[in-house]
């Protein structure tokens, strides 16, 4: 099902190269065009990365790790043949398009609709789904804005989380599911995800479990590298820092280019953007809780890059601010030189086309203090 119309595989398989109906939307178009090429066996295809860590750059994948992901996935999700999935992310990257070649692979039934922040607003009481896929924002906006569909979720399977860190206000909010939630690790050029971690349940982690088969490691910056069927057997070498053990398990400490470098002391901005998130999920009535915001630098004549929080929504006084800071010192979440120096705020984040928040296009203009 596409937007509540039916489309038969032979109908996809002859539609015309063009696809040109007036009657459908470009997502519509889109999907459809990657349907057919799957459909009549094409074997390979070409990607594009988010940008949301760099400059978007083209990809090609072949059919055959796209099929080998689809089906480590479905054992470690323990998918079944029928079971009814829900199709919500963007079908121009990676997450939605292997959505729906699970949905190939592993003959489920699929229903896509147009990405929106609230996918849960699009469907009917009724609706039923076994398995789906979020992003951290659709999954928050649907807690907050449906409270009245969350028998929907909680009569899922599997729910999958991915594309951004999961914040400590949402993942209050995933721990009262009762359906099992996993926060994804991956890439474009891993194929979508290739480790998994339980959020909620007593299953509940603060480490990623690797798909069968994942081998992991360490590269001399400490960054993470993986090699896998999902690589072709090659080792690639991530910029993300974590903290691996022996079991294969890891936990994700931030990226190798998020690091800070304030005065000498370097800085992990991800260490800083969870204090705040602990700090704000109590402070002043939850004033701050469920903004979105991020730790980043900035230039400083004095010590090169000042750590600076940004936060999307309403500024807050100079009182409060020095106060935020004094309370990240006082309860011993953060060194002196890890606080954030300065707060700025934007009424609204720039975002990649993926729907994630462009660090570097909101840190660009912002004036120095």
């Amino acid at each position: 099902m596409l937007n509540g119309r039916g489309c038969p595989f032979e109908w996809i398989l002859n539609l015309p190269e063009s696809i040109a109906q007036p009657s459908l939307t470009p997502y519509e178009l889109n999907t459809l065009r990657f349907c057919q090429q799957w459909l009549a066996g094409q074997a390979e295809f070409c990607l594009r990365t988010s940008g949301s860590t760099g400059a978007p750059k083209a990809i090609v994948l072949t059919r055959a790790q796209m099929v080998a992901s689809a089906r480590l996935t479905g054992k470690a999700l323990d998918l079944r043949q029928g079971d009814r999935a829900l199709v919500c992310l963007s079908t121009e990257y990676i997450a939605g398009i292997m959505m729906l070649v699970r949905g190939f692979e592993l003959e489920l039934s699929l229903t896509v609709i147009t990405p929106a922040r609230n996918p849960l607003a699009m469907l009917p009481a009724e609706a039923v789904f076994e398995f789906t896929a979020f992003t951290p924002l659709q999954l928050r906006e649907a807690l907050a804005s449906t409270p009245d569909q969350l028998s929907l979720l909680n009569k899922m399977r599997a729910i999958l989380i991915g594309g951004a860190p999961v914040d400590q206000s949402l993942l209050d909010a995933i721990k009262k599911l009762n359906a099992p939630v996993y926060h994804t690790y991956g890439m474009t050029e891993t194929v979508s995800h290739i480790a998994l971690k339980r959020l909620n349940g007593p299953q509940a982690s603060e480490y990623f479990i690797p798909l069968e088969g994942v081998q992991l490691g360490l590269s001399p910056q400490g960054c993470l590298t993986v090699s896998s069927i999902l690589t072709e057997g090659r080792t690639l070498v991530t910029n993300d820092l974590v903290e691996l053990r022996s079991d294969g398990s890891f936990r994700w400490l931030g990226r190798i280019d998020n690091v800070i470098n304030t005065g000498g002391i370097k800085v992990q901005a991800e260490k800083v953007e969870i204090a705040l998130a602990r700090l704000f999920s109590t402070y002043q009535n939850r004033l701050l809780a469920g903004h979105r915001f991020f730790v980043g630098p900035l230039v400083n004549p004095e010590l090169g890059q000042a750590v600076v929080a940004v936060i999307e929504g309403r500024p807050v006084s100079q009182e409060v601010q020095a106060d935020i800071q004094a309370q990240l010192l006082r309860i011993g979440l953060l060194t002196k030189y890890e606080i954030p120096r300065y707060f700025y705020f934007l009424p609204k984040f720039l975002e990649t086309p993926t729907g994630k928040v462009d660090r570097q296009a909101c840190l660009t203009g912002l004036p120095l203090q």
